[in-house]
């Protein structure tokens, strides 16, 4: 049987499989609450950078009538 690797947020304990990959339930909400604070990011260009912005496309040929 392998073993479970460390808790991305503590780093202290192993996984649980009720949780996984967290150890409890405090470290899923800690990893939550990252993400709703944009506490992670995804690398990539910001949007007012970008060439085209999706649904905003002004070559459609709809005449919007």
């Amino acid at each position: 049987m392998s073993r479970l690797p460390l808790c991305p947020i503590c780093e202290k304990n192993r996984a649980k499989p009720e949780f996984k990959p967290f150890c409890s339930k405090r470290c899923a909400d800690v990893d939550l609450s990252r993400w709703l604070s944009d506490g992670y990011a995804i690398p990539g260009e910001a949007s007012d950078q970008a060439e085209e912005t999706p649904g905003n496309r002004r070559d459609t040929g709809e005449t919007g009538d």
